[in-house]
Parts: C-alpha cells; sequence; structure tokens
C-alpha cells in the first residue's frame, strides 16, 4: 500500500512548530508540561526507527526521564488537548461534505501488562495475536484527512479483573465491558457535539454487521456506508408484516410467507451486473467493478421484530446494497442509506475514500511512531495516542500551506548601451571562474544560519538509528 509521504519541510517548520505547540500550552496546568508536549512533538516528527521515548529523548538531547513522567504520569487531559486540536484542524480543513471513517487500530504487543493486550483480532497481521486494539475516528475531505479520537477497547479479560485494571490506571467510568460499535457512537457523538460539518460516515463489515450501530447512526442522522459479512438478510421489495392479535403480552410482527421473503447478501449480491467506475484517491486514480441495487434489511425476521419497532419506522426501511468485485475475486459489500436519486460514481467515492484514511493511519504508526509507544498504563497510552494526532495535524496543515516563492535575484540586466557599473568588469572582462581573484572577489554566499534548520538534531543527539523508510 502506499503511503502519505511526510512533506518536506521548510527552513522556517521550526518556528511554526513552536507556534503550534503554543497554541495548546493553555491546556497544561504548568509550563514545564507544555515544553514537554513541544518536545515530544519535536521527536515525533524526527526521523527515526523508533519513536517511544527513549530514542526520542536522545535525539532530540533531553532528559528521557522526564519525558516518560510527562507522557506516562503527568496529569494534563488529553481530551481537553484533543478538543482543541480539532477545533484548530476544523478550522483549517473542515467541510459540509466531509467524511467520518470509523475503524479499529491494532498494536501488536508481546506479554501481557500493557492495558488492554489480549489475544484478539489484529488487523495489522491479519490473524488472531497478542495485541491492543483501539476504536478511532477519522476525518477526510477533498483537500486533508486528520484523525479525530480514539478509545482503547478493553477485552472481557480485562473488564472481568478489577485488580489488573487499577494496576494500569483505568478510570472507574471506563471499566465496564463496552463492545467496539458502542465506543465507536460514543467518539462520533463527542466530535458530531463540536459541530464538525459530516456529509458521510463510512465504517467497515466488524460494524456494518451490528443492527444496532446501524440504527444508531439512523438515530443521529448522518448518512452512512457500512459494510456487510455476507449472510444479513434482506428482501428486494418493501416486506410485508404480519401484525398480532391484540392482547399479546409481548406484541411481534411477522413477515407474511406471501410477500416478498429474505435473501442473504451475499447470493443476491451474485445475481447482479457489475459496471465499471473510477474514483479519485490522494495516490491517483483508482477503478473496480461495482454494482448497487435497492433492499430492504429485516434483521430478527426469524422469531418477529417487536410492534414497537416496527411503529417506530426502524425496520425495514429501503437501503442501497453496494458491491465491489475485487480483482483477486474477493466479492465486498456494504449498506447505505444515501438517497434512492444517489448515482453510483457518488456512492463509490464516498465508500472507497477510506484508503485514504488507511494510507493516513499508515503513516501514524510508522512514520509518527503510534504504534512504538512501549508505557503500560491507560492514561500513558491515550496520551501518546493524542500527541500523535497533533503530529498528524502539523503534517496536515504543513501540506496545504501555499508553496513558497523562489527568493528573486536583485540584479536586473542593463539597458542596451549602457556603461557598465562602477567597479564591475563588463562581459568581456569577467574573471575566469575558479581563479584566485575570482575566489577572493566573488560577493559570499548567503549566510546558512539564515534560516533555522528544519527540524534539525542536537549535534550533541545525533540519532544512530536509520530514518524511516516506510
Amino acid at each position: 500500500m502506499e503511503r502519505t509521504p511526510t512533506p518536506p519541510l521548510a527552513p522556517g517548520v521550526r518556528d511554526r512548530l513552536e507556534d503550534y505547540a503554543r497554541g495548546f500550552r493553555p491546556l497544561f496546568q504548568r509550563i514545564d508540561q507544555s515544553l514537554h508536549a513541544r518536545d515530544y512533538l519535536h521527536g515525533l516528527l524526527l526521523d527515526g526507527a523508533r519513536k517511544s521515548v527513549e530514542p526520542m529523548a536522545r535525539r532530540l538531547g533531553v532528559d528521557d526521564q522526564a519525558l516518560q513522567q510527562f507522557v506516562n504520569q503527568s496529569p494534563w487531559d488529553e481530551a481537553s488537548v484533543l478538543c482543541a486540536y480539532r477545533r484548530r484542524m476544523a478550522d483549517a480543513f473542515a467541510e459540509p461534505g466531509g467524511t467520518i471513517v470509523i475503524d479499529d487500530t491494532s498494536i501488536p504487543k508481546t506479554g501481557r501488562h500493557s492495558v488492554g493486550v489480549a489475544s484478539q483480532w489484529c488487523g495489522l497481521r491479519q490473524k488472531r495475536t497478542n495485541c491492543q486494539v483501539a476504536v478511532s475516528v477519522h476525518y477526510r475531505t477533498a483537500t486533508a484527512d486528520y484523525p479525530l479520537a480514539l478509545r482503547l477497547y478493553l477485552p472481557e479479560s480485562w473488564t472481568r479483573d478489577p485488580d489488573r485494571l487499577a494496576t494500569v490506571g483505568v478510570p472507574e467510568d471506563e471499566r465496564d465491558l463496552r463492545p467496539k460499535w458502542r465506543i465507536a457512537l460514543d467518539l462520533l457523538d463527542t466530535v458530531l457535539a463540536e459541530d464538525l460539518p459530516v456529509g458521510l460516515i463510512v465504517a467497515d463489515g466488524a460494524y456494518g454487521e451490528c443492527g444496532a450501530f446501524r440504527q444508531g447512526l439512523e438515530d443521529r442522522g448522518v448518512p452512512y456506508i457500512v459494510g456487510l459479512m455476507g449472510t444479513e438478510k434482506v428482501t428486494t421489495a418493501p416486506p410485508v408484516w404480519i401484525r398480532p392479535r391484540p392482547g399479546r403480552a409481548h406484541p411481534r410482527a411477522h413477515l407474511d410467507p406471501a410477500g416478498p421473503q429474505p435473501v442473504a447478501v451475499r447470493d443476491l449480491a451474485a445475481t447482479l451486473v457489475p459496471e465499471a467506475v473510477t474514483w479519485t484517491t490522494v495516490t491517483g486514480p483508482r477503478s473496480g467493478h461495482f454494482a448497487a441495487v435497492r433492499v430492504w434489511p429485516v434483521p430478527g425476521y426469524i422469531n418477529g421484530v417487536p410492534l414497537a419497532e416496527l411503529d417506530r419506522g426502524t425496520v425495514g426501511q429501503a437501503c442501497w446494497l453496494l458491491v465491489q468485485w475485487q480483482s483477486d475475486g474477493k466479492v465486498v459489500l456494504a449498506l447505505s442509506n444515501l438517497p434512492a436519486a444517489t448515482p453510483l460514481a457518488e456512492a463509490v467515492a464516498g465508500w472507497k475514500g477510506r484508503w485514504d484514511v488507511e494510507c493516513g493511519y499508515r503513516q501514524l504508526k510508522q512514520e509518527l511512531g503510534f504504534n512504538h509507544f512501549e508505557g503500560r498504563s491507560w492514561r500513558g497510552f491515550h496520551h501518546h495516542a493524542a500527541l500523535t494526532f497533533l503530529a498528524y495535524g502539523f503534517l496536515a496543515l504543513e501540506r496545504a500551506r501555499p508553496a513558497e516563492p523562489p527568493p528573486e535575484d536583485p540584479w536586473e540586466p542593463p539597458a542596451a548601451g549602457a556603461p557598465p557599473p562602477e567597479g564591475k568588469p563588463s562581459l568581456g572582462e569577467g574573471r575566469r571562474v575558479g581563479s584566485a581573484s575570482a575566489a577572493s572577489d566573488a560577493p559570499s554566499k548567503r549566510s546558512s544560519n539564515r534560516h533555522r534548520p528544519a527540524l534539525s538534531v542536537p549535534a550533541a543527539a545525533t540519532p544512530s538509528a536509520s530514518p524511516n523508510t516506510t
């Protein structure tokens, strides 16, 4: 997969990083905390194979114990910092048609003491293995993308062990077992409460297969495209429900056997005709084969649907079934509540826009060190994650900066026939390049100290690690 490259950093970038970090200073209780935050951001943006505390401290020439204490124990509130960060990024990039991508992000780990570590599905390794998993929400527009919020998922092996939770400092109100889809909705509520303009929510099948998650998106009034696993049942025409006789204690409606009958979405997809569609990503145009058909989901139809849900209109609403046939033969499915008049190309562009976010998360994990944190505590994990978000945001702002024009040459050619300026030879009298007199009389080059070096590594702390080559 192509990565989003870290952009070349212009000579004034160090000053801009200082200004950027200064904007978050009021959110830290003490001045030393804000200075450590600035150093941490600096370390995350420097080249280096590892972005854990000790290697970063060596590159920066700062006290690694102080940096460790800042990220692991210092009681600053990452939620307030991220709120200010989101306002800063929204001012620069938010658009009415912005897309929020909901996904898991996994960090492989050895041992069992780091908060949230368990044997679970790891997207990075594409298998079940020892790892941490966090639920994340990411924002994408036509011009930029940036992470919004994140919360670590705690498996049941953690939530049923109060002593283990206390050891790593999990707050009391975070110790309950919450499914990932519930965490995702909580994070979504946080960013929607800040009036972030959203035109679409995108999530994969791990979320889309959950009817409660889809209903949560419906309740929030947001358009969505969410993946499916293939076994979900739909009808290809409006379902007909038979209501129960009055007086039933728990009234449920059942599908009329004479009406449209449910079919698995993977079986329905096999009957559709693919169409070539092209869309644009950060790495250029891409194309594939897609189809779309209107369907009516009927979750829970086997045991009947509660009459209250049917009356509320939350069952059997028309949606789009989107299908992609990949070059490796895999069929990918999604469900969307986009309007009936939505063109296929528009739906595909929104659905596959998550590609840009996947490229962004690769940069966040590998170049900016999200995956490199070596602490064990809840606070340390979320502090580190927040600071990598800030580093990603700074790079997004750098990419959006207009290109600086080259410096103007003050010399202008003399008018035709005019004598050469006093003290300067005419073209025919010029000294030979490389002659001793030319070297002694040549104008001096601009001082290399005119600008501060871009995120320079202190001379006393030259890193031994090789640069990232992701």
